[in-house]
């Protein structure tokens, strides 16, 4: 048969907690699963397309135990490595409806950070409550639901809880049904809900702004963030 291409592995340390984990670079194989996705210019299927591709090439790790702006920095890791850390792309300015030709280093993309950001909430002088970071099986779930149902936004709430404890106690959230989580979410205060709320509003972004010049001598500031920024 013919020869089995061995493929150089890469290391890569997640921003959200230091991690390493190691990927090789995508193929033949997953670009035509990136092209697919790219045509069809739909949310859900870039987030399957995504899927598919990092756990194609994860060595060592669960592409569904990865928070999502984790998953977002080794997407532009992939991209660096297995095609060029600079994308050429166009915009359409706003103003004068002008498309302009930018040049973007996936190196220079950062992991934008919120000095307030938590994953604990106190609940009371008791308990405290811990959240962990959406993964995409959740915006997975998310894209297939209609965007103007009002349970979209719960629904992220009650999947990125994690645990509630205290001096004494630990108690995990996915050892219980749905209906006693739901029942324990209906006795917490508004006030933790809106922690939970600044929880998600918080969380550290990727993000790369780009400055360019239209035709009118504006200068403008085009940002980038998280997904979009491998399938563009």
């Amino acid at each position: 048969g013919l020869p089995k291409i061995d493929l150089p592995i890469f290391e890569l340390e997640l921003p959200s907690d230091g991690r390493k984990i190691k990927y090789r670079q995508y193929t033949v194989k997953e670009e035509k699963i990136l092209l697919v996705a790219q045509e069809a210019d739909d949310k859900l299927q870039e987030l399957l397309a995504t899927k598919q591709i990092v756990n194609n090439c994860l060595i060592d790790a669960n592409v569904s135990e990865i928070s999502m702006f984790d998953l977002e920095f080794l997407l532009l890791a992939l991209r660096s490595k297995s095609v060029d850390n600079i994308a050429q792309i166009q915009i359409k300015d706003e103003d004068t409806d002008e498309f302009v030709s930018l040049e973007l280093d996936l190196s220079e993309v950062e992991v934008v950070r919120d000095e307030s950001h938590t994953n604990k909430v106190s609940i009371n002088e008791d308990y405290t409550l811990f959240l962990r970071y959406p993964t995409i099986d959740e915006f997975i779930r998310i894209a297939e639901m209609d965007e103007n149902d009002p349970l979209v936004a719960y629904m992220i709430m009650i999947s990125c809880l994690d645990k509630v404890a205290s001096e004494d106690e630990v108690h995990n959230f996915k050892d219980y049904s749905a209906k006693e989580v739901d029942d324990f979410m209906e006795n917490v205060t508004t006030q933790v809900v809106e922690e939970i709320r600044k929880f998600f509003d918080t969380m550290p972004k990727i993000r790369q702004l780009k400055t360019y010049t239209n035709k009118n001598g504006d200068v403008k500031t085009f940002v980038i963030e998280g997904q979009r920024s491998f399938f563009i």
